[in-house]
């Protein structure tokens, strides 16, 4: 039991001291908290779908942060969320002499607008995109399926990501 003790008491004593910290957000669970509806992302990339990989790890993370309360109607938001995904790109990153490339690359650029205030009197604020583009590796395969799975949990992660950037930006722009 001491030894679990003290392993636990190392443990806390390692993250307080690495700069993580857990972040609590001023309202948190009150009902007047920010409204934010999030309006299906566009998608001009060639691939099928992503738009609703990306529309959906927004809405995971605004759930999940709890700092801004997520409504489905446009109409009752304090602000809406308008996304479009511009370009997914695919290259290879390593090579090997027998097995060609090792590993490749996926890179995700979108533009987001956030608008502010309903119905005929939206402001529209724009977002620095370049904070929206996001880069993953991933390893290739000689199983073909191997390679697709790698490159689409890939393509989740740079969601998620994505997701977390425009929710501190969203939070940030909150009147």
């Amino acid at each position: 039991m001491t030894r679990r003790l003290l392993v636990a008491l190392l443990a806390a004593a390692a993250a307080s001291g690495c700069g993580y910290r857990v972040q609590s957000y001023p309202g948190h669970g009150s009902e007047d908290r920010q409204r934010v509806a999030v309006a299906q992302v566009a998608n001009e990339g060639f691939d099928p779908g992503y738009e609703f990989v990306v529309s959906d790890a927004m809405r995971k993370e605004i759930l999940r942060r709890g700092a801004l309360r997520l409504v489905d109607d446009p109409l009752a938001a304090d602000m809406v969320l308008r996304g479009t995904i511009r370009d997914i790109r695919t290259r290879s990153r390593s090579f090997s002499s027998i097995v060609l490339s090792l590993e490749y690359q996926v890179v995700v650029r979108m533009e987001l607008e956030v608008l502010l205030g309903q119905g005929e009197e939206q402001e529209a604020l724009g977002v620095d995109n370049r904070m929206l583009v996001e880069r993953d590796l991933y390893l290739a395969s000689a199983d073909i399926e191997a390679t697709r799975k790698n490159r689409t949990e890939a393509l989740r992660r740079v969601a998620d990501i994505l997701a977390a950037r425009i929710h501190d930006t969203v939070y940030e722009l909150a009147p």
